[in-house]
């Protein structure tokens, strides 16, 4: 049999900067490459964290992109591990950004650890998760 994994993930966006600096400033991923003007896109750029790549494109030419529903099926989330979730939430707080509350909590115990959630700003539900107490 032959390996598989899992290569990237393609985000689309109708605002390429402010994601762009969402997930390299923010989250942390590696702007590796950037293309503008690629294939009738304003950008598609490959960003990477540790060994996991996502692709990051502008729709089409004068093209606006509808915004995904969470509730509908398919990807719900994406999941970055990390490890001190109380410190990452404090950061990102401090940066602007709110979170998704679960009964009225950001940090809230699942099985395994602790996890939040917040919206990029695309739309993407990001997950964060460790597995330490609080």
């Amino acid at each position: 049999m032959t390996t598989k994994f899992v290569h990237h993930i393609c985000i689309q966006t109708n605002n390429y900067e402010e994601s762009l600096k969402f997930y390299r400033d923010i989250l942390g991923f590696e702007l590796i490459e950037e293309f503008p003007n690629f294939h009738n896109r304003y950008y598609n750029s490959w960003l990477k964290l540790g060994a996991f790549y996502m692709e990051l494109q502008t729709g089409k030419l004068d093209e606006n992109l509808n915004y995904v529903n969470p509730k509908t099926q398919g990807i719900n989330h994406f999941c970055i591990w990390v490890d001190d979730l109380v410190k990452e939430v404090q950061t990102i707080k401090q940066l602007g950004y709110d979170f998704i509350l679960k009964n009225g909590e950001e940090i809230y115990q699942v099985e395994n650890g602790y996890l939040c959630k917040l919206i990029a700003p695309e739309g993407t539900i990001v997950e964060l998760r460790d597995n330490r107490g609080i």
